[in-house]
């Protein structure tokens, strides 16, 4: 019996806390933007299990359909943030 050989991919994953449409109870929102696919949890544990479960999914679709994986490539990609200068007005929402 060939066994199947396994690959570990490594995917970005921006976990942020929210508030449910409707219940306005706290959630975490995780989203993994190299394949586009969101998910959530009551806790981070719980988002990043999810959207672990949710790529998975994705993939596996994607394989099936027989495209191309994207994959992140971590040593030539770099996350950071910036800030920007701006004047907001006296109607100036942000959403926090």
């Amino acid at each position: 019996m060939k066994l199947k050989k396994k690959t570990v991919l490594d995917y970005r994953v921006i976990l942020k806390p929210d508030k449910r449409v409707g219940s306005k109870k706290s959630c975490y929102v995780a989203f993994c933007p190299t394949l586009g696919v969101v998910d959530d949890g009551d806790s981070p544990q719980e988002a990043l299990k999810n959207i672990k479960s949710t790529i998975i999914f994705h993939l596996k679709c994607l394989q099936k359909e027989h495209k191309e994986i994207p994959v992140d490539n971590l040593n030539e990609e770099m996350v950071t943030n910036t800030q920007v200068p701006f004047s907001p007005n006296p109607l100036t929402r942000f959403a926090i």
